[in-house]
Order: C-alpha cells, then structure tokens, then sequence
C-alpha cells in the first residue's frame, strides 16, 4: 500500500476507499484521446480491473494527443498498445482488451461485467448506443467529448439519474477531432476530468456531475456548468434498443470492399466538409441536392451512401424509397473510417 499512501492518507479515500478502487471494474470505450488522458490515472490510483473497447489502430496523426503510443506503435491496435502501457505502469491491474467496436450486438454483453462505462467516444451513434445500453444493464456513464479547443463532461444514468436522451433528445451531427481538429492540452485536461468523476463514484466522495453539463474553454481558461433534469417520458426497452442499434435495418450496411463491384459511393455531405475520400470513386450529392438528381441513378447500379456519422446517408435512403428502380442503401460507416477501410483494403 505504499504506493498509494499519499492518497490514502486522504479521509475521503484511506483503506477502505483503496480497497474499493482494487475492486472497481471500469469499461473504458474509446482508446483515443480521452481514452488515453483517462487511463493512466486510473491505473496509477489503484483501480483493479480496466477493460478497453476499440477497434482502431494507432496512425500517425494520433500521436500528437494520444499519449499512450509512440511511432513504435504505428499499425498496432490501440488496445493492444495501451494495455502494454498500463501494465508496466501498474503491472498488478487486470487489463481486458476488445479490439472490435461497439455495436448493438456485443454492448450489452460487455456492459454488464463493469461497474462504471466511460464514454471517450467521439461518434455520436455510439454516445446513444453507450447510453441505452447503460440503462438496460443500470451502469452509471462518465461522459467526455471535444470540440476544438471546448470539451464537455457529465454523468449520465448515475443512481437512476438523467441520462444522455435527456440532454441531446435528438442526434445532432458534429465534427469529429479528425474533421474539426483539435489541441492535445485540451483532450487532456477533459479526459483527466473524467477520471475525477470516475473515482468520485467509487469513492463515494464529493458532487458527482450528475444532472449537470460542464464545459471548459481551453481558449479562454474558462467553464459554464449547466444543469438539466431527467425526462421521465424516455424510455429504453430490449425491443427499442434492439430496433435501433442492431443491423437488422435492410437501408443500412457494413462496407466491404466487395460491395464496390457493382456499386458506387455517394457522399451525401457538404462540398466543404472533411475528410474528402481520394482513393475510391465517388458520386458527390450533397443531400439538400439529392431530389434534384434523382435522374443521374442508374438502376443497372447499387448506390451506398455516406456521410460523417450516417445520419444524413439514411435521410437520403429514405429520400429515395419512392423510387423504386434505385438500389440504395446507407454505409454504417462515416467519411473518416469508409478512408481508414479503403486504405487497407488497397495496401
């Protein structure tokens, strides 16, 4: 317990508060730039069991603000990356790593091994995902993300409280850190935030963020905090989540490289978004312009649209529905993971 004595002689932690840390189970989502902020505090103040879910692999462009990797680690997968990490940090910590990404089929199953989720996502789709599964499996949701030199936190579903649907009722489609940029400092300073409200929570110490939204400017060196209340009308059932997390939606698929074959892509978003996709051909219709080029579809074709999080790619799907010769359906994938796909698929 040496190791830990300069935060046990805290009365707000002491032995017993170590010994819950030992035994929290904490699933981190997302092994990014929150992700890493958040991880390595965690592990240094003794949390016995982290598990991280992330289909990525470390690029280039992550090392700037992703401090767990180095070049050394260019190709591996980041949970794989980070675990090595954490283990020579604290080699006693029980490290489980899923490199896949969460999805309707495997959250629920993941979700309900831990006791604590952390959102480090940058997805919108996956921030609702994360929070109907935490309601159905009743785990309290530590919430980061970025915008830029703004980040947000807060605590969703904590002791029956509000949750994500009741702050962002409908899905509103934002830049990810990868379209909008971002500073390293401020990853940092909102993932290390959201390792404050993870032990709070074990600890059972302090004003948990539950039922308010903090935002901090890097910029400026300023924060607002919000509060909100729970709308008791939001109710997630298995059949609710069901419909609309899992693929069981026929306007909806997963890219493979196969499906280009005999199909084309369209990038339904603006001419001024980013990133644009070089490496495949691509048909480019924003979606306010669709109905006006209806007559540029041919029905010998299969048309698999996009955009940056799928929301507008589906929009166009049912756009289309009424005419019947236009095979059409929506990528599951956004502009900056349908690059990550085609570049491996042509190495």
């Amino acid at each position: 317990m040496n190791k830990y004595q300069r935060q046990t002689i805290l009365p707000q932690v002491g032995i017993n508060g170590q010994q819950k840390l030992a035994e929290a189970r904490v699933l981190i989502v997302g092994a990014g730039g929150l992700g890493c902020a958040l991880l390595p505090y965690l592990a240094a103040a003794g949390i016995g069991n982290l598990g991280i879910v992330d289909g990525d692999q470390v690029e280039e462009s992550n090392l700037h603000r992703q401090i767990l990797y180095t070049p050394k680690n260019i190709g591996e997968y980041k949970v794989e990356a980070a675990k090595a990490f954490l283990k020579a940090q604290q080699p006693e910590l029980h490290c489980s790593i899923y490199a896949e990404y969460l999805i309707g089929e495997n959250a629920l199953d993941l979700f309900k091994n831990y006791d604590i989720i952390i959102d480090a996502t940058d997805r919108i789709e996956v921030r609702y995902l994360i929070n109907d599964a935490a309601i159905l499996t009743n785990k309290p949701v530590v919430y980061g993300s970025i915008h830029r030199f703004e980040g947000q936190v807060s605590v969703f579903n904590y002791n029956n409280g509000p949750t994500y649907r009741c702050l962002f009722p409908k899905a509103v489609e934002v830049p990810s850190c990868e379209e909008a940029g971002v500073l390293g400092t401020s990853v940092g300073l909102i993932g290390m935030l959201q390792a404050a409200e993870v032990l709070k929570i074990i600890l059972e110490t302090g004003d948990v963020l539950s039922g308010e939204l903090l935002i901090y400017n890097t910029l400026t060196a300023t924060q607002d905090r919000f509060k909100f209340k729970k709308n008791e009308n939001i109710q997630i059932t298995h059949e609710s989540f069901d419909a609309v997390h899992k693929n069981n939606d026929s306007s909806k698929v997963s890219f493979s490289i196969d499906l280009l074959v005999n199909g084309i892509l369209v990038d339904v978003r603006t001419k001024e978004e980013q990133p644009r996709i070089t490496n495949a051909s691509v048909l480019e219709i924003p979606l306010q312009e669709l109905n006006h080029k209806v007559q540029d579809f041919e029905s010998s074709k299969d048309y698999y649209f996009f955009c940056q999080s799928g929301a507008r790619a589906l929009q166009a799907v049912q756009l289309l529905k009424e005419h019947k010769h236009i095979n059409a359906k929506a990528l599951t994938e956004g502009a900056a993971q349908l690059q990550k796909l085609l570049t491996t698929a042509s190495v």
